[in-house]
């Protein structure tokens, strides 16, 4: 068969299929390969916009560390499904893309100089009530953006928010739907119930199921699987008394400080936007016009509240407040460090606009003295030896380690104690086996099987531990005499629920077809009355609340609903429902307005949510 295949694969007829063939796969193959070329550095592309990988890893590590924090110190990342993360992290990226579209096609704007004074006024950003360049720097740096960056997130957060606000808030609520809503939500309800008690002592339960039972989940009564470790504790304030600090070194840190100190300047400005309305001479001409009224003698700031365009700063007639170095746009900073104080600039063109600019006040940096700072630049001194020595130590102890056969011989090398846990299953214990990655290492297979020392586990930046297996307990069949009582008692419970379930269910039946009278169907007990019954009525248990409003209302006053409920403790209740009230009385208009607000706020949100959803139904979007 080979041999024929072979011999009609010589005609030209096959030739030209063949020819075809690696064409085709020819094109298809550099286009893939074009394709994936493209794409290497995005994650995704929405409606032809890019998704790059740098973004999708920053989004991640920032959902990572939020995560952390709420998880606590003591959670095992590890225990993080990164797969999951990622994808988590594209879909909010691939949404905020969507939502950022939106805003454009609907024409939101915030402008550079709104942007200026939301980060001058954010509070994460100043030091003493005022903006610190260095601390802008340092809070962004941790975020993981550049000022380039973080602007241009800043930015589209801004854009976003209006359009949510503006869908959002666009919702609203008629007074019907008003009038419904409070009906149902103030509605009350009569009912009476009848508790059906499920009462272990009237039911049996023989030897022989409890031993069948007890077989039959023989898993279930296992002892815990428990573990006693012997670890070694590494902590790095330890090395902070080994560490000594020359004066020369104290000085010097001292002037590096205090070199870093600012003056701080006070800036008010007057803007005025280039646009359609107002061309780039217009707006220089009306500044030099303003700026001669203020030469006459006219207040700044009134004119600033009268003209200035920009919203941050208008109403405070044109106050910045304080700033230092590389806060405003270098056209504008270089005029203001060039004014004197009380001085008014002539018109400054700059990437926002045209300003007059005036330089309130001068605040010269305070100058701590040496003492003052002395115990901070002592410990900041300590703390970079100290870093390198609990860096050394912490890898001394690590490869000590891996080396010997116990702890002794790493505890006697590094002069530590070595410390012993109590018993602790996997679901943790207290103290240091509270950790989740302590956890997870002691019952790894390196450490617990093959009986190794364990690599340096990092607590916290300043504690790092190696442990060890000391003692495996590992789960033993609990014997049938000590869980004999326990599964009777359990068992006991089970079917006494069951049978009053399935009693209370007859009588329902018969309540319902009318067969049995009210007044007979007692068991003993009486019907327990509940008047006027709000949705939040204290002292009802809400499984019986809760199935009492979902009942239909009844046919009238002598035919009753009924229902019936199995509770949580193993009782059946049963609900006989006779009245439901719609509330009477007319609402105040405070009361109004607050459901008006909270049902048009409601609204606005479902508004919100549909239209992210529209937007999603409708975008290409191609995950890389």
């Amino acid at each position: 068969m080979l041999q024929n295949i072979r011999d009609n694969s010589q005609g030209w007829i096959a030739k030209i299929i063949i020819g075809v063939i690696i064409v085709l796969l020819a094109l298809t193959g550099f286009d893939a390969i074009l394709t994936s070329t493209s794409n290497s550095q995005n994650a995704a592309e929405v409606n032809g916009a890019k998704i790059g990988l740098a973004e999708l890893n920053r989004e991640v590590e920032t959902q990572r560390r939020q995560l952390l924090q709420q998880l606590g110190k003591d959670f095992d990342a590890s225990q993080l499904n990164e797969g999951l993360l990622r994808n988590a992290a594209l879909s909010g990226l691939i949404e905020r893309k969507l939502l950022l579209q939106g805003a454009e096609a609907a024409d939101f704007a915030f402008s550079q100089n709104a942007l200026d004074q939301l980060i001058l006024q954010t509070p994460e950003f100043q030091v003493d009530g005022r903006f610190d360049a260095n601390r802008f720097d340092q809070v962004i740096a941790q975020m993981g953006y550049s000022r380039p960056q973080f602007r241009q997130m800043l930015e589209q957060e801004m854009l976003i928010g209006q359009l949510r606000a503006g869908l959002a808030g666009s919702g609203f609520a008629t007074d019907r739907e008003i009038g419904d809503f409070v009906r149902l939500e103030r509605q009350t309800r009569d009912f009476y119930t009848l508790t059906l008690s499920a009462d272990p002592a009237q039911v049996t339960v023989g030897d022989e199921v409890v031993q069948a039972y007890y077989e039959e989940h023989a898993s279930s009564y296992m002892t815990s699987e428990q573990l006693v470790v012997e670890y070694i504790e590494l902590k790095r304030d330890a090395f902070f008394d080994q560490v000594e600090i020359r004066d020369e070194d104290l000085q010097a840190l001292y002037q590096r400080e205090i070199a870093n100190l600012a003056e701080q300047r006070q800036a008010a400005h007057i803007l005025l936007e280039v646009n359609d309305k107002l061309s780039e001479e217009q707006a220089k001409a009306k500044l030099e016009e303003l700026k001669a009224r203020i030469d006459k003698g006219e207040d700044f700031a009134a004119l600033a509240k009268e003209f200035s365009q920009d919203p941050g700063s208008a109403d405070k007639g044109g106050d910045l407040g304080y700033a230092g170095p590389d806060v405003y746009d270098p056209a504008f900073e270089k005029v203001l460090y060039s004014l004197k104080e009380g001085e008014v600039s002539s018109p400054v063109r700059s990437e926002f606009g045209w300003h007059l600019i005036k330089l309130l006040d001068v605040q010269a940096p305070e100058i701590p003295s040496f003492d003052t700072l002395k115990e901070k630049l002592v410990h900041e001194l300590k703390a970079e030896q100290v870093e390198q020595a609990f860096v050394e130590a912490s890898r001394d102890l690590e490869n000590a380690a891996f080396e010997a056969s116990d702890l002794a011989q790493p505890a006697q090398e590094l002069g530590l104690q070595i410390k012993v846990t109590p018993p602790f299953g996997r679901e943790g214990g207290e103290g240091l086996t509270a950790n989740r990655q302590v956890v997870q290492i002691a019952f790894s297979p390196e450490v617990l099987e093959q009986g190794n020392n364990s690599s340096a586990i990092e607590l916290d930046p300043d504690t790092v531990v190696v442990l060890r297996v000391k003692e495996h307990k590992k789960p033993e069949q609990i014997p049938f005499d000590q869980v004999a009582g326990k599964i009777r008692e359990q068992l006991l419970k089970k079917h006494a629920a069951e049978e009053v379930r399935v009693r209370g269910e007859a009588l329902l039946g018969e309540l319902r077809q009318g067969h049995t009278p009210i007044d007979q169907a007692q068991q003993g007990e009486g019907w327990h009355v509940v008047e006027a019954a709000a949705r939040d009525q204290e002292g009802v248990d809400p499984a019986i609340l809760q199935s009492a409003f979902h009942m239909p209302k009844p046919a009238g006053t002598d035919k009753p609903s009924f229902a019936g409920v199995a509770l949580p403790n193993g009782d059946y209740a049963l609900i006989r429902l006779t009245g439901v009230s719609d509330p009477s009385d007319a609402l105040s208009e405070e009361e109004k307005g607050m459901y008006r607000r909270f049902l048009a706020s409601r609204n606005g949100q479902q508004d919100f949510a549909a239209y992210r959803r529209q937007l999603q139904s409708v975008a290409d979007i191609e995950r890389f």
